[in-house]
């Protein structure tokens, strides 16, 4: 298969579980290895990178925060991983909880967070050392259905506005319209047809 994208692009990867979604972006992010072809980033072969220099940010199902971490600490992790300084690391934490409509929760433990307000901090983390793209593995799929469309709306909204590439995983027909620039189906492994495109 070949995909592209351009930057501040949202491509949707919509197909049945089972298809291979997953398994595509685990390689792309470098969480499986790759038997052949290529991952490129800005034109830079990353296949053999690992996957904490690839500049690639990964958004899970059920958010994987860290328990022991407030909010404001889970999104500066991989700010301090970097050796970024408390005052910017502070001030990233800032933006994008206002980005993510959190704004006065870095305090907050994240055992007393909704759902929603889980996923929200999940992609705050994920956006917060400025990733070339996001991966995004069917991050609603654990919310109710009221809950999913009003996020999938929100989940558009801040990565238009953090102007991040990004590939949204879902089996949801209606929720990749919502999110998505152009969507591909894939089936057994194999991308089906053409993108349908915004």
């Amino acid at each position: 298969m070949s995909l592209s994208l351009k930057s501040g692009e949202i491509l949707g990867l919509l197909g049945a579980s089972g298809s291979g979604k997953s398994t595509l972006l685990r390689a792309i992010a470098g969480l499986e290895p790759v038997a052949s072809g290529r991952v490129l980033m800005g034109g830079r072969d990353v296949t053999r990178v690992p996957t904490h220099k690839r500049g690639i940010g990964m958004v899970f199902q059920r958010g994987e925060l860290f328990p022991h971490r407030n909010v404001g600490r889970n999104i500066s992790y991989g700010l301090e991983m970097a050796g970024v300084s408390r005052a910017q690391r502070l001030a990233r934490v800032e933006e994008l909880l206002e980005l993510v409509g959190l704004a006065g929760y870095a305090e907050r433990p994240v055992d007393t967070l909704s759902g929603g307000q889980a996923q929200r901090v999940a992609l705050a983390r994920t956006l917060a050392p400025r990733p070339g793209l996001v991966l995004l593995d069917e991050p609603l799929s654990a919310l109710d259905k009221k809950l999913r469309e009003r996020l999938a709306v929100d989940v558009r909204s801040i990565l238009k506005r953090s102007g991040t590439a990004a590939i949204f995983v879902t089996h949801d027909p209606e929720e990749a319209t919502t999110v998505s620039d152009s969507i591909v189906e894939m089936e057994d492994g194999e991308l089906m047809g053409g993108a349908w495109v915004r």
